[in-house]
C-alpha cells in the first residue's frame, strides 16, 4: 500500500490562494490575465525566441529553440538539448489554438522540423558512437521522436518534409534501441562509462521515453515491444513503499523522500497508466503529492545547483512536473477533473513572469522550454491525455 494514497486529498487544496475561474487567473506578479491571453502571448514569445545565426547576414533564423542547462560539450550546448528543446517548442506552437491560420507559426515550425531532421547527421547524435557516461543525446531521441510522431498523426508535417521526417523517426528509434541499458532495460543520461555495462536506469528519462515509444507505435512505426516491456518492468521496480519513484535504480534501496520525487512520480505513474499497468488511485496519489509539496519544487526554481539537499530537487524538475501533472489530471474521473485542472493551472500561473514567459532555470534562453511546457500544461484539457500503448492491458 502506498503511503501517499490515504493522505492525498487532505492537503490538495490548502496552498491555493488564487483560483482559475472564468478563464482568468493571477500570474506571478499578481496581475489578472485570462487563460486565452496567457496562451496567445506565450505562443508569441516562443516564436520570438527562435535562435538566429549571428554569423549570417540579417541573422537568419535557424529553426532552433535550444534547452540550456549547465552541461556543455566543448563549451557548447549539446546537440541532444538543442534537438529536445526545439521539439518541445514545436509541439507547443502546434498545439495552441489558431495554428492553422498563423503563417508565422507555420514558418517557424517548418524550420524547427528541418533542424530536428537534419540533426541525424550530427556526429554526437549517433548511437553507434555512443559509449554511455554522462551523455544527453537521448533527450534528442525522445523528444524528437515524440514531436515528429505527433505531427505525423495530426497531418502537420509539410509535404516537402515528410521523407526527411520518416528518416529521422527511424533514426531516433534506432538511437533509443541502441542506448537502452543492457539486461535491465530503461534509459539514463547519467550512466557509468561503457555502453555494454549494466547501469541503473533513470525513472526521469525512462518514463518520457516510453511515452514517446507508445506514440510512435500508434503513429504506425515499428517499435520493439520487448524493449517497452523491459522499460515498464524497470519503472515498476523503481517505486518505493512511500509511493515515490527513485531517481535511478531500485525503489527498495534508493528512496529519498516524496517532496523531491513528485515530478518523477507523475511521469512514471502516467506512463504505467498509459501502458495498462497503473491505476487511477496511484495517479491521484502522485497528483496530490505534487500539489501538497509544490513549495519544495518552487524553492529550487531559477536557482543554481542541481540535486540540492535535503530532497535532491533540481530546477529542471519544475515545469517537467507541471506538464505531467496536467497529463495526470486528464486521467482522473470526470467528476474530479475540473477541480484538479483548476488547481494545476493556478500553480502554472503562479510562476508566469511579467513578460508572459515561464522559466525554471537561471539561463534566459531556457524560457523557451519553460514557456512551452507551461503552455502544453494549460492546453492539456483540450488535447486530452497522451495516447497509450497499443498492447496496454494485454
Amino acid at each position: 500500500m502506498r503511503g501517499w494514497m490515504r493522505r492525498g486529498m487532505a492537503g490538495a487544496g490548502v496552498l491555493l490562494a488564487a483560483v482559475v475561474l472564468g478563464g482568468t487567473a493571477q500570474d506571478g506578479d499578481g496581475d489578472a490575465v485570462s487563460r486565452e491571453d496567457a496562451i496567445r502571448i506565450g505562443v508569441e514569445r516562443i516564436v520570438g525566441m527562435e535562435e538566429g545565426n549571428p554569423n549570417a547576414e540579417g541573422a537568419h533564423p535557424t529553426g532552433e529553440w535550444p534547452y540550456e542547462g549547465v552541461y556543455r560539450v566543448r563549451g557548447e550546448i549539446p546537440i541532444g538539448y538543442r534537438v529536445g528543446g526545439t521539439s518541445i517548442a514545436v509541439m507547443a506552437m502546434t498545439r495552441a489554438p489558431g495554428y492553422e491560420d498563423d503563417a508565422s507559426r507555420h514558418e517557424a515550425v517548418a524550420r524547427g522540423i528541418g533542424f530536428v531532421c537534419a540533426s541525424i547527421t550530427h556526429p554526437l547524435m549517433s548511437h553507434e558512437e555512443y559509449d554511455a557516461g554522462y551523455d544527453v543525446r537521448g533527450w534528442g531521441y525522445t523528444y524528437g521522436l515524440m514531436m515528429l510522431c505527433e505531427l505525423t498523426q495530426r497531418g502537420l508535417i509539410p509535404e516537402g518534409q515528410k521523407d526527411a521526417a520518416g528518416e529521422a523517426v527511424a533514426y531516433f528509434l534506432e538511437g533509443i534501441e541502441g542506448t537502452e541499458i543492457p539486461e535491465v532495460g530503461g534509459w539514463n543520461y547519467a550512466r557509468g562509462p561503457g555502453r555494454e555495462k549494466v547501469s541503473p536506469p533513470s525513472t526521469f528519462m525512462t518514463g518520457p521515453t516510453l511515452q514517446a515509444l507508445f506514440l510512435a507505435e500508434r503513429a504506425g512505426f515499428d517499435v520493439d515491444d520487448a524493449m517497452i516491456e523491459r522499460g515498464l518492468k524497470y519503472l515498476e521496480s523503481a517505486s518505493a513503499e512511500t509511493g515515490e519513484f527513485v531517481y535511478s535504480g531500485d525503489g527498495a534501496r534508493g528512496a529519498g523522500g516524496v517532496p523531491g520525487a513528485t515530478g518523477r512520480m507523475l511521469a512514471c505513474e502516467t506512463t504505467l497508466m498509459l501502458a495498462g499497468r497503473g491505476s487511477v488511485a496511484r495517479v491521484r496519489s502522485a497528483l496530490d503529492a505534487f500539489i501538497a509539496h509544490w513549495d519544495r519544487l518552487e524553492e529550487r526554481r531559477k536557482q543554481n545547483g542541481t540535486h540540492v539537499a535535503p530532497f535532491g530537487v533540481a530546477p529542471y524538475y519544475f515545469y517537467f512536473a507541471h506538464y505531467y501533472a496536467a497529463v495526470a489530471v486528464e486521467m482522473m474521473p470526470a467528476k474530479e477533473r475540473r477541480e484538479y485542472r483548476k488547481q494545476v493551472e493556478e500553480l502554472i500561473f503562479r510562476t508566469r513572469d511579467a513578460d508572459g514567459t515561464w522559466n525554471d532555470r537561471v539561463f534566459d534562453r531556457s524560457a523557451n522550454y519553460g514557456t512551452s511546457m507551461a503552455l502544453m500544461g494549460l492546453l492539456m484539457r483540450d488535447a486530452g491525455m497522451p495516447v497509450g500503448w497499443a498492447r496496454g492491458g494485454e
